[in-house]
Formats: structure tokens, C-alpha cells, sequence
């Protein structure tokens, strides 16, 4: 009862990815009759494991005809944004039909992140990219940070305080390693750690550390190790230019030099940078080559589509499980 017939306009990954949540989800009453498409008239698309096809019935113009005999309850528009004038003269013809028309946006072309609809007092918007951590979350996740770092803190205090005292004595220079970073936004903050290295570079002298770096001193392997070093980053949180849990910031000429070669690099500045975070947890850490900054920058983003203040919980508690074996932390 109540099944109404579909056409896609549209045999692309877009149209494609429409009809397979059609074809698995028949709760919604909606059987697809098949694709139209200019381009690939005559194929048949595959859309389940079962080997089920469905025809490329014709090109756009078939499509209305079909419409006009068939009468056709619904189309779906799947057509790729380069297509506008092909569209135009889709929808103006489908006017003269009885059929419901669905302009399905290609935003899949640029979004990185979840899209989401809105609207500005009756025009319709589509956020390509936007935080998920605004309003009540944002509270909420700055509540989370505020009292999770004070009591952090509180605890440590006495260890902080032996680190601080082992590394001014067992090599010269500063006990606080301070060093500019990339934060909300883009704005540069600077970040804390206990000094693990025998430099302290900033600017455009920064080197990444590598396996078995000889800048790193006994105490500072120790320290990196274990992630010790980075327990003044606490500090960095009750400030508000960090979080727990995020996207690990990188040096300002490392961030420099893969936002030039990994597209949407810098959509991971949409929140606040974190301590540890989804990638870190997953296995990405260690040295920065780009097929592994590529990865990290994936996980960022599946962070961001999908943050819930259970993600951030269940984050932290995986992270204090790794904090101490860490393979790839050095």
C-alpha cells in the first residue's frame, strides 16, 4: 500500500549512493523504477550484493516522456552542478508533468565534513562545513575540559613539580618548552610542554622530531615516552586555547607546509586542538610524512562529522589505556 515509483535522474556516484538508500531501506515506500542519464544510456547499475540491476532506461529527455506515460510518482534530480543548463531545461519540462521533483544537491563534490540544511529567513542554506560544537555542546564540552584539567592538575602537582626540578637539572635551558601553534580558528597560541630536547626551535627553524632524534636528552625520551612532557598542556586547556580532545596541533611551519598539499588541512582548526584525539587513538602518531598526515587529517574530520561529548569520554578513557604503551610515541 502506498508505494510510490521513482526515477533518478543522474547515473553518477551521486544518483547511485540516492537509489542504494531507496533499494535497503523499502520501509519508506518507494520502488525505483530505474536511471536516466545522457551520458549512459543502455548500462545497467549494480546497486546490491545480490546482483540486482537497474537500467539506464534512457537520456534526460526519455525521462519526461516516460514520466508524461508512465505517470510516475517522484524524480529525483542527481545531476553533477557542471549540468546547469542540462538541468534547466529538465526541470522546465517536468513542469508540464504531474510527477513530485527532488533537486538532490551534488555537495558531496566539495564537503569534507557533514553538510546540513538551513535557511536564512526563507533562503534555503547548505553548510558544506561547519563545527558541530556550538551552543549547548560547546558548554558542555568546555565544562568537560575545565573540570577534567583542574582535577588533573590537583593530582599531578607533586609529579609536575619532580619533572619541572629533573629537567632544569639534567641539562640547561628553560623547564617549560613553549613553542607557537595553529588553534580555533586558525589563531596562534602558544603551546606547553615540558622541555624534552636540547633546542628550543620556533619559526622557520622548526625540525620534526624523528626516531631516535640526538636533539632528545635521556630524561626528555623518558618523558615523550610516556607523554609526561605534555601534562603542561593542561594548562593550555584551562586557558581555553586547547581542549582534551581534538585534532593534535602542529608546529605553524609544519601546518604551513601540508595545508599547501592536502586539501581541506585546515578544516581541523574548526575546534579547538586537543591532547589527544580520534587519530591518535586509532594508531596515527609518530613522524609527520604525508601519507600519515593524510590519515591523521581523515580522522580529524570523521572527529568533527561525528563528535558527540560520549566520543570525547570514550576518547580520554582509551587514551589513559595508551598513554604508557604507546609504540609511536617517542
Amino acid at each position: 500500500m502506498n508505494i510510490r515509483t521513482v526515477l533518478i535522474a543522474g547515473a553518477g556516484d551521486l544518483g547511485q549512493r540516492l537509489a542504494k538508500n531507496i533499494v535497503e531501506n523499502p520501509w519508506m515506500g518507494l520502488r525505483l523504477l530505474g536511471f536516466f542519464d545522457d551520458r549512459r544510456v543502455g548500462e545497467s547499475i549494480e546497486l546490491d550484493q545480490a546482483g540486482k540491476t537497474y537500467p539506464v532506461a534512457g537520456g534526460l529527455d526519455d525521462m519526461v516522456q516516460f514520466v508524461k506515460q508512465q505517470h510516475a510518482d517522484m524524480v529525483y534530480l542527481a545531476l553533477p552542478l557542471r549540468a546547469e543548463k542540462r538541468l534547466k531545461e529538465v526541470i522546465q519540462q517536468l513542469q508540464d508533468t504531474t510527477a513530485s521533483v527532488y533537486f538532490v544537491p551534488d555537495v558531496f563534490t566539495f564537503s569534507l565534513m557533514k553538510a546540513q540544511v538551513s535557511d536564512l529567513r526563507g533562503i534555503p542554506l547548505i553548510s558544506l562545513w561547519e563545527s558541530p560544537i556550538f551552543g549547548i555542546n560547546s558548554w558542555l564540552k568546555r565544562l568537560l575540559d575545565i573540570g577534567l584539567s583542574s582535577l588533573i592538575l590537583v593530582l599531578f602537582f607533586p609529579i609536575m613539580l619532580l619533572i619541572a626540578l629533573v629537567v632544569q637539572l639534567s641539562s640547561p635551558g628553560p623547564i617549560i618548552f613553549k613553542q607557537r601553534r595553529y588553534g580555533l580558528d586558525g589563531q596562534e597560541f602558544s603551546i606547553y610542554k615540558f622541555r624534552t630536547m636540547t633546542v628550543c626551535e620556533e619559526g622557520s627553524d622548526v625540525v620534526a622530531v624523528t626516531r631516535c632524534d640526538p636533539r632528545v636528552t635521556p630524561f626528555g625520551a623518558f618523558l615523550r615516552r610516556t607523554s609526561l612532557d605534555e601534562l603542561p598542556q593542561f594548562i593550555n586547556v584551562l586557558q581555553g586555547t586547547m581542549s582534551i580532545v581534538g585534532p593534535r596541533p602542529h608546529p605553524i611551519t609544519l601546518n604551513e607546509f601540508y595545508r599547501n598539499r592536502i586539501p581541506g588541512f585546515m578544516l581541523r582548526h574548526k575546534i579547538r586542538p586537543g591532547l589527544t584525539g580520534w587519530a591518535q587513538i586509532n594508531g596515527f602518531r609518530g613522524e609527520p610524512d604525508l601519507p600519515n598526515m593524510e590519515k591523521r587529517l581523515g580522522y580529524d574530520l570523521q572527529y568533527l562529522e561525528n563528535w558527540t561529548l560520549w566520543l570525547d569520554v570514550k576518547i580520554i578513557f582509551q587514551t589513559a589505556l595508551l598513554v604508557f604503551r604507546d609504540p609511536k610515541a617517542f
